[in-house]
């Protein structure tokens, strides 16, 4: 295996951007041609795709996960891995109800009152990935903070197997939850059928959910007519070690990630040069151990990444540019560098800290922004799930007092109507009408 290596010129890293932003614009016909098959002929479309993507016989009576479905996926899962799903969620539940926010009202001197209502969103789709892999955590991360926020409608969707089966440990963690509304159907035709309705499934409001890059551009694609969570594609990591950090853990840590898709991008940036081959000789120790080996080689080689920089500062600016969705800070001392991180998903400090502690169980929400867009997005909380309203009250004194504002801003843009809106009134409260 060998790791590309780059360092900081600029041609060498603006190339290596620019290579995940053209694999993008390839996918894009391909999925809308999928949501136009999905629009037009709802369920249908939907069951033909399960049978050419996933080779399932899905149809309109083994669409919906039955109750029976869900018992049996009880008696298939050992009695440890329940305890450890419900001292996750506990972990999970604590962190995000430490995010609602409450509703207020304020009144001043004149009778106004100005305030904010917020709301839980009516009805939300939740993806949760399958395929080759089973994502119980994910259930979790996304329908905690949603009941968290109030949400009372919740329907998951996530991909069957070849039998038409959804993973065990997938369907125990949506029952722990509550979640009764399941269907079998993954990908881009997931979202198509969430966001659109299909025969059988009512439309929702919001989507939330990581999934591969065929799901992120399908949420694109949907956004405005519905909401979604983020634009969260193939899973990332960046890691900033100085030359104390151990290429044991930062060669785990690496793979860790790689894992998860050939399309996952593995970043170490250091201004140690020989770290590098001491990482490197580490990986090919470890993962001759790990069942994932051959999607943790093809992620390394196709998307990895071993960045040289001059010291520890320039790193955080790589790391700010590329934004990444995980981001460790494997240094001596990382709070030094907490104040330097600009755009990161989640920041993960210290060596016993690796990235697979926030994505099971120390509370914050692993659904994170990936492609860059920690730029400007951020991770799924309770406010995802919730909506504001802003409200206004206005007594006869207080719009008599604002009048002349409005009305001269109003006039300034040319809206008299708006004007004579607030006019009309004035009129009345001054008893001239």
């Amino acid at each position: 295996m060998k790791i590309r290596r780059i360092n900081t010129t600029r041609d060498g890293l603006d190339a290596f951007i620019q290579a995940a932003q053209a694999e993008l614009e390839q996918i894009a016909e391909q999925v809308a041609g999928i949501g136009r098959e999905v629009t037009a002929r709802g369920d249908q479309a939907v069951f033909e795709y399960c049978r050419k993507f996933d080779g399932a016989e899905i149809n309109a009576a083994n669409f919906k996960v039955s109750a029976a479905e869900v018992d049996r996926a009880y008696t298939l899962v050992d009695a440890d891995f329940l305890v450890a799903l419900r001292a996750a969620i506990d972990k999970i539940r604590a962190f995000h109800g430490r995010q609602l926010r409450n509703s207020w009202i304020q009144p001043d001197g004149q009778g106004n009152i100005l305030g904010q209502i917020l709301r839980p969103v009516e009805r939300v789709g939740i993806y949760v990935p399958g395929g080759s892999a089973a994502y119980p955590s994910s259930v979790l991360m996304n329908v905690i903070p949603a009941q968290v926020a109030g949400v009372n409608q919740l329907v998951m969707a996530t991909p069957p197997n070849a039998a038409g089966e959804v993973n065990p440990y997938t369907l125990v963690a949506a029952a722990e939850l509550g979640v009764k509304e399941i269907y079998k159907m993954g990908g881009a035709q997931a979202v198509f059928a969430l966001a659109r309705g299909t025969q059988t499934i009512k439309k929702v409001d919001l989507i939330t959910g990581p999934g591969n890059i065929y799901v992120t551009m399908a949420k694109k694609m949907v956004y405005g007519e519905v909401n979604i969570d983020m634009l969260a594609g193939p899973s990332e990591i960046l890691i900033i070690a100085d030359g104390k950090a151990d290429p044991a853990y930062l060669a785990a840590d690496l793979m860790s990630q790689a894992e998860h898709d050939p399309m996952a991008r593995c970043i170490l940036v250091s201004a140690e040069a020989g770290l590098f081959d001491r990482v490197e000789a580490e990986i090919k120790k470890q993962i001759k151990t790990l069942s994932r080996w051959e999607i943790i080689t093809e992620a390394l080689e196709k998307n990895g990444a071993f960045i040289l920089t001059s010291d520890l500062e320039e790193a955080c600016r790589v790391a700010n540019r590329l934004a990444p969705e995980h981001l460790e800070l494997m240094v001596e001392d990382p709070f030094a560098l907490l104040s330097k991180v600009k755009n990161a998903g989640a920041i993960f400090m210290g060596q016993y800290t690796p990235e697979p502690v926030g994505d099971y169980y120390a509370g914050p929400n692993h659904i994170l922004p990936t492609g860059g867009t920690a730029r400007f997005y951020s991770p799924v909380t309770v406010d995802t799930f919730m909506k504001a309203s802003s409200l206004l009250y206005y007594s006869r004194e207080g719009i008599r007092d604002a009048a002349d504002h409005i009305i001269k801003l109003a006039t300034v843009e040319g809206l008299t109507a708006h004007a004579n809106a607030v006019r009309v009134r004035k009129e009345k409260a001054d008893g001239n009408a």
